[in-house]
Formats: structure tokens, sequence, C-alpha cells
């Protein structure tokens, strides 16, 4: 039975990709850069800024990604009022799985400015006992941020989880020796997830604690 539970952010636990999409394509159009359309966005969510700036834009000048970190931080965090929500069960599931002995952790692409704030908008931080930001660490798909999280808890990657909604998040786990669980209500299309091989599919949070208690049953 798995002793860590480690989520993503967005995309997994919060639904925040519309206003990811529009905070991005703000902070292109105030620095004259190319337009940049819902899907291009879509698709690097879970990367750190910088990487996901380098993709958006190829060749992008290194001196410009300062710039668009501040634009996009600006829109996301302040003026862009498109709504972001928990997915349904959210708090409910995290709450049932930490009262079940569950160790609870984050490994996201959100700065740690991000996820404090959003840890402050949900109420969620109690849950989680450890996190990495990808403004702290290596971004994903790169696994030292999964590592950083097993040497701080103590806790070994046979022993751990990731649960997300892209292929950053799949293939993450994956280069550091762990399964991996793939939401498939999130930001990249299931099709994508299963080149990871997913230990489950799932289509709404509550699924989580579900599989796991049948899977405890089962041992």
């Amino acid at each position: 039975m798995y002793k860590l539970l480690i989520f993503d952010w967005d995309g997994t636990i919060i639904d925040s990709a519309a206003r990811i999409i529009s905070s991005m394509q703000q902070a292109a159009r105030d620095l004259e850069q190319p337009e940049l359309s819902d899907a291009a966005v879509r698709d690097i969510i879970g990367l750190g800024l910088p990487e996901a700036i380098r993709v958006l834009i190829p060749g992008v000048d290194e001196a410009m990604i300062p710039a668009m970190r501040e634009r996009y931080g600006h829109y996301y965090l302040g003026v862009d009022e498109t709504p972001t929500a928990l997915f349904d069960g959210v708090h409910e599931t995290l709450l049932s799985l930490k009262n079940k002995g569950y160790r609870l952790a984050v490994a996201t692409g959100k700065s740690r400015r991000g996820l404090q704030r959003v840890f402050e908008d949900t109420g969620l931080e109690y849950l989680f006992e450890a996190s990495r930001c990808a403004d702290e660490t290596t971004s994903k798909p790169d696994p030292h941020m999964l590592e950083e999280i097993l040497a701080e808890t103590g806790v070994s990657a046979a022993d751990a989880v990731m649960i997300g909604d892209t292929e950053f998040d799949l293939e993450m786990a994956v280069r550091a020796g762990m399964d991996n669980i793939a939401a498939s209500y999130g930001a990249h299309h299931i099709d994508r997830l299963r080149r990871y091989n997913p230990v489950l599919e799932m289509h709404a949070f509550p699924e989580l604690e579900s599989w796991l208690v049948e899977r405890s049953l089962e041992r």
C-alpha cells in the first residue's frame, strides 16, 4: 500500500486551466509577443514558467522571460478574474485520506508564491506535509522535484505515487521510479497520459480514495 500520495495542483486539485490560458495570453500581448492559442498554452500547463515560455515562444530572448513571468503573475494572481475552483470532492477526499493515515504532498509547476496564494485561498495547506515548486528546484518532467520530496519525507519511490493530469507529471514519476495515476479531467487528454502506464485512470477526484481502499483490501 502506498504511504505517500504526491499531487500535482493545477488541473488535478484545482480547475485553473482557463485562468492560466487567459493570463498567459494577456502577458504575451502586453509584451507584443505572438498570439498564443488556447491549445498551445494548455499543452505547457505543469511546466515551470521559464520552461513554459521557451516552449510557447521558440527562440525567445532570455531577457524577455522575467518580464513575461512578471506579467503572467500580475494577471494570474491579481487582475484576471477567470474563476478557479477545487474539483468536486477534493477537500473531503483529501481529509479522509489523511485521516486514513496517508501522507500527502504537492509537486507543482507553480512558484512558491503562487502555491502559497492558493493554499491560503483554499485552506488546504494543513493537509500537506511537504511541497515543491518549480522555482525551488528543477522543472517537471525532471524527477528532481519528486526525489527531494522523497528525501524530505523518508519514503521510498516504491511506497509513493504521483497523481497528475499532464504528461509532465507522469513522465516525472516514471523517471523517478514511481507509480503514477492519471487524472483524465485535467489539461492533457487521457490518450496522452496512457503512454506512461498509469496504475489508475481517475475520472473524478473521489475515485482515488475508492481505488486505494479497494487496493488495500486486496492485499
